[in-house]
């Protein structure tokens, strides 16, 4: 009996043991959709830091902005022996044969920052409507009339619709009433900054360069109009909104040129996404994650277990909080500001 007793505990031990092995031999893989995009670096290097926190191996595929080359990255990805998969979707209904294919075999999937509409996908974000809300609160304080254009996201990307509704429930009221117009409106490919400034272009031109605001839908966008718009001469004079905290949009908040970045901590976001993929290869449901809620806002109406994180809009008034916040350096925000124009430069 003595001898039973130790074989049970002893295959206790080893059965503990071979857990723990598992739980540090996790690996996960991250699909991206491009690294173009100054921000995807910052949550890449969250997202390593977390995995290497909880033992778990990180591998990675860089779609380049080809939705094809995503699909195929997917596969590599579970081909490499991913547990676990972190995607953040170049085209959000491309990628649904991938995302099924990775469900299929039992491969917990997280949507990262981007929509991916199926069931068995853990939607991560910020609350991107909020972000829109912010980007023409923060336009509307400073030019409350006149001609507005939009540059939106990339079409195939939910988010550039989520942000724009958001920017649309604040300005409603000013457009129906004919304070405020809309001059001109496209979504910009793949989020280049190069396509927002042909699109600035191209409205500046029909319109004269009578155009008095610009809510663009992030800090690359924003940057492709604001070159439109210094081309003319009037960077400086039109209010321009951005996202994501990029240092050169920071820059050119301290400088006058753009109004408004909404800063999304990268960082928290690629922690909590790490953990949560982490947690799941364990065997954690996706209804049991801490923070999880329901979310059926998306474009289909799927309903999806999701977590949001809180955004805040930085403009030159409190730049200090991104500085205090050691997301960026005093030095690359007040770059070339004259002295006695910002207080967070002096």
């Amino acid at each position: 009996m003595k001898k039973f007793v130790t074989l049970i505990a002893g295959a206790a031990i080893a059965t503990t043991m071979a857990t723990v092995a598992l739980a540090d031999d996790l690996v996960v893989g991250v699909s991206w959709s491009n690294f173009q995009e100054e921000r995807w670096k910052t949550d890449e290097a969250a997202i390593k830091e977390a995995l290497d926190e909880a033992g778990a191996k990180y591998i990675s595929a860089d779609a380049q902005s080809s939705a094809a080359k995503q699909l195929t990255d997917v596969e590599s990805l579970i081909a490499n022996g991913a547990d676990a998969l972190i995607i953040l979707a170049q085209d959000t209904d491309a990628i649904a044969p991938a995302v099924q294919k990775a469900v299929n075999e039992g491969i917990p999937v997280v949507g990262y920052d981007r929509l991916i509409e199926n069931p068995d996908a853990f939607y991560i974000t910020f609350d991107n409507k909020e972000v829109g809300r912010m980007q023409a609160r923060e336009v509307f304080k400073v030019q409350p009339e006149g001609n507005y254009v939009f540059i939106k996201g990339n079409a195939a990307d939910p988010n550039a619709d989520f942000l724009f509704s958001g920017q649309m429930e604040v300005l409603k009221e000013a457009l129906d009433s004919g304070k405020i117009k809309n001059v001109g409106e496209a979504y910009t490919d793949s989020w280049l900054p190069a396509n927002a400034q042909r699109n600035m272009e191209q409205f500046l031109t029909a319109n004269n360069n009578d155009v008095d605001a610009v809510v663009a839908s992030n800090d690359g966008t924003a940057g492709g109009a604001i070159a439109a718009l210094s081309a003319q001469g009037m960077a400086g004079s039109v209010p321009v909104s951005g996202q994501d905290g990029d240092h050169a949009a920071l820059n050119r908040i301290a400088l006058g040129t753009q109004t408004v970045s909404v800063w999304k901590d990268s960082r928290e976001l690629g922690k909590a996404a790490a953990k949560i993929a982490v947690e799941m290869a364990k065997g954690t449901k996706m209804a049991d994650v801490e923070g999880a809620q329901k979310f059926s806002g998306g474009p289909k109406g799927v309903e999806m277990i999701s977590t949001f994180l809180a955004p805040i809009p930085i403009t030159r008034d409190n730049l200090d909080v991104v500085i205090d916040a050691g997301w960026v350096s005093k030095e690359t925000v007040c770059q070339g500001v004259k002295t006695g124009t910002v207080e967070v430069c002096d």
